[in-house]
């Protein structure tokens, strides 16, 4: 039972992802939770490769998950005075345009894995010097491939194709911003004085942030010709924002942001050079800790911010790897082909199916495209969350990655991040100094080195006839 000032300060996290959002309070300097609210987000399809949703369901869904869970602490015995921060953690590259004298939004958000841009890419992909055509022309300032998948390229297609934002992009009356800027901007007073900002691991995703000097860079502005005038000033990911202007959470700072993978990251711990965590929901995301150092690969992953806990440090960078659909292919095995009945039967059926001798299938969910590291937009299928519950799909990543998988029994990793980094600008989290222990399921390997590339090389077939289905 939680007992009101008993038991330490305590420090929120909105955690806003694709298919749902919820507010955690965690114990600071704990990977504890007090009290926690979901609720379900809804999306929109308007045409086939179209996902949207609508940016005032999402800041209603949050303010509901925040005003619930403070009422599960307060039946608690707690009391909001125990809380000290609050931090934000969002689905990336999501992008939302609205009107900075109305508050309203200009179009619905045009979700990560939205696949509508595609053409904008083209024409973008004309505009490189010599005629190359070089997808990674830009990535020695970003970081990042032009890809459908990343903001500018949809706040490009914004600009172009809906004449209510063009004209209020003219009138200097746009704001742009992934989704953490459109909750940080409404929840400190909107239209009546909103701080219009983002983090660094956020920014560093919308291909207009010098990857280097951790600045909007007039280079990539011009490349894109968005207007500098939309765009929100980067903050470190642990630093005061602004202060909640209204509901039970009133006057308390928003101390902290991170992008949900790069959140994901620091509450897996993976602070050292050289860890790495995978997160599994709607897409799946690998990050890979490079320090203080910026790794430019050359296979096809990129260069991304990881955090910066405060103004005045240095920022710690990570190599990620990307793919548009993990548990979203659950879904349509379950709701389209119908021949899963359920997700929690899913590892029960695979296991029955490495039983039998039914030869060998390698199926490539390239519903929106293959990200890392091909980057290929007109791949295809070629025949959320919660998927690290499978301990066959964790055994698989140990036997084809050679490596140990371990898996934290704090299932709330990217929430925690966020608070983490939070109350770390409060003072009231060490997150280098006092590591928390976290128990942990680890699976070790069991292939051979020669099995892991058999069937490596037997996936690569399978990619390779994924790709040029340009449909």
């Amino acid at each position: 039972m939680y007992q009101d000032g008993k038991r330490g300060p305590l420090v929120g996290a909105i955690d806003e992802g694709t298919s749902s959002a919820r507010f955690i309070l965690f114990k600071a300097g704990k990977a504890e939770v007090v009290a926690s609210h979901q609720k379900e987000l809804s999306q929109i399809f308007p045409q086939e490769g179209w996902v949207e949703q609508n940016p005032l369901e999402i800041l209603e869904v949050v303010k509901t998950c925040i005003e619930n869970t403070i009422d599960k602490l307060i039946a608690l015995g707690g009391s909001v005075n125990d809380i000290v921060a609050v931090g934000v953690t969002n689905q990336r590259e999501s992008t939302i345009v609205w009107d900075r004298t109305t508050g309203e939004p200009l179009y619905n958000s045009i979700v990560w894995l939205d696949m509508r841009t595609s053409s904008t890419v083209d024409q973008l992909l004309d505009k490189v010097p010599n005629k190359t055509r070089n997808k990674n022309y830009l990535k020695p300032l970003c970081g990042l491939p032009l890809s459908p998948y990343f903001s500018a390229v949809k706040l490009k297609w914004l600009q172009e194709n809906v004449p209510k934002v063009k004209k209020a992009m003219a009138a200097g009356n746009c704001l742009f911003g992934t989704v953490d800027s459109w909750l940080i901007w409404n929840l400190t007073g909107g239209k009546e004085g909103g701080v219009h900002a983002t983090d660094v691991t956020n920014a560093s995703r919308t291909m207009l942030m010098n990857i280097d000097t951790l600045r909007w860079d007039p280079v990539l502005i011009n490349f894109f010709e968005v207007p500098a005038s939309v765009l929100p000033s980067i903050k470190s990911s642990s630093e005061v924002y602004g202060y909640i202007k209204e509901g039970a959470l009133r006057s308390v700072p928003l101390a902290g942001c991170l992008g949900d993978q790069q959140s994901a990251l620091v509450g897996q711990q993976c602070l050292n050079r050289g860890q790495a965590k995978a997160t599994y929901g709607t897409g799946c995301f690998l990050l890979y800790n490079t320090g203080r150092v910026k790794v430019d690969s050359s296979h096809g992953l990129i260069t991304t911010v990881a955090y910066q806990l405060g103004p005045s440090q240095q920022p710690i960078y990570a190599l990620e790897g990307s793919v548009a659909v993990a548990g979203a292919a659950l879904n349509w095995l379950k709701d389209n082909l119908t021949i899963l009945p359920s997700f929690g039967q899913a590892q029960n059926l695979a296991e029955k199916a490495e039983l039998i001798e039914s030869g060998e299938v390698y199926f490539v969910p390239a519903f929106s495209g293959l990200y890392a590291p091909y980057w290929q937009q007109d791949a295809r299928g070629f025949v959320d969350g919660g998927m690290t519950a499978n301990s066959l799909l964790m055994q698989l990543q140990a036997d084809l990655g050679g490596i140990t998988v371990v898996k934290p029994s704090m299932a709330e990793s990217t929430a925690l991040g966020a608070a983490m980094v939070a109350g770390a600008a409060m003072g009231c989290w060490d997150i280098e100094g006092s590591p928390l222990e976290i128990p942990a399921q680890k699976w070790a390997p069991r292939y051979s080195e020669n099995e892991r590339d058999v069937r490596y090389a037997k996936w690569k077939m399978a990619v390779e006839r994924a790709v040029g289905w340009d449909i």
